[in-house]
């Protein structure tokens, strides 16, 4: 159970589960499952046929599915759900022109995230890295917590209480064969991260691509993170990787004044 803020705690009987049951159907379709069969959509969200089948057919009426033969997939009216949260906060007036100043200075496109569950989600990127890592990001994307500098820069940014809890909690995966697994070793760098102001990461979620990432420190609550990836023999240079912190922390500044 979840307690909101300011208000009583949230049971079972509050909810209804079957709105639960079709959002868990639309998590399904995810960047390694954009084209799914009823049977695959039964078995990934652990429903059994009929009602899959009900949930699916019925987010094809509303226009976020669309079927063709067996085949079912998202449409680009799921971004609607999106746009609210984007708009409120005004990002493309506001966060995405910095963002665009900020990495011009460095030549790199620089990405934000916040925090969704156990897990960091991009809300933001401008400007292009020439460079690329061969895992295309997007808005939406989502990457681990504890094996991402753009994670544990999030993670540090949380109270105390907080950041336990993700620490201890967040999944951890083997990427690459640099991937750290130890819990106290990740919670020791966040620790780190929190004290120098920015994360560090160097193969930990893709072979041969290093990432910056700093904290946004807001006086609303608001958590969230800069950063960004590269070559990791490029963001080794102790000259380019000083730039591209003080860079980092100047535009961290700058967003958290309108978030």
């Amino acid at each position: 159970m979840r307690r909101e803020s300011g208000m009583r705690k949230i049971t079972d009987r509050d909810i209804s589960l079957t709105f639960a049951k079709g959002m868990g159907v639309l998590k399904a379709f995810d960047t390694s499952s954009t084209h799914l069969t009823l049977p695959q959509i039964a078995r990934t969200t652990g429903l059994d046929r009929a009602t899959a089948r009900r949930l699916v057919l019925t987010l094809v009426h509303l226009g976020y599915v669309k079927q063709e033969d067996r085949v079912f997939s998202l449409t680009p009216r799921i971004l609607v759900l999106a746009s609210g949260f984007l708009q409120a906060r005004q990002f493309g007036k506001t966060i995405d022109p910095v963002l665009r100043s900020f990495s011009q200075q460095i030549s790199d496109g620089i990405s934000m995230a916040m925090i969704d569950g156990l897990e960091a989600v991009y809300v933001a990127h401008a400007g292009a890295d020439s460079r690329p890592a061969s895992i295309g990001f997007t808005l939406g994307s989502r990457v681990p917590l504890l094996h991402t500098a753009i994670g544990r820069a999030l993670v540090s940014s949380c109270p105390p209480e907080q950041a336990r809890h993700l620490t201890e909690n967040a999944p951890l995966e083997r990427f690459t064969d640099s991937t750290v697994l130890d819990r106290e070793t990740i919670s020791a760098d966040i620790a780190s991260t929190s004290k120098r102001g920015y994360a560090f990461v160097d193969g930990e979620f893709e072979a041969g691509v290093a990432a910056l990432a700093t904290p946004v420190r807001s006086d609303s609550g608001e958590i969230a993170s800069l950063g960004i990836s590269g070559n990791s023999a490029r963001l080794m240079d102790e000259n380019y990787r000083n730039i591209a912190i003080d860079t980092l922390r100047e535009c961290s500044k700058a967003v958290a004044g309108l978030i």
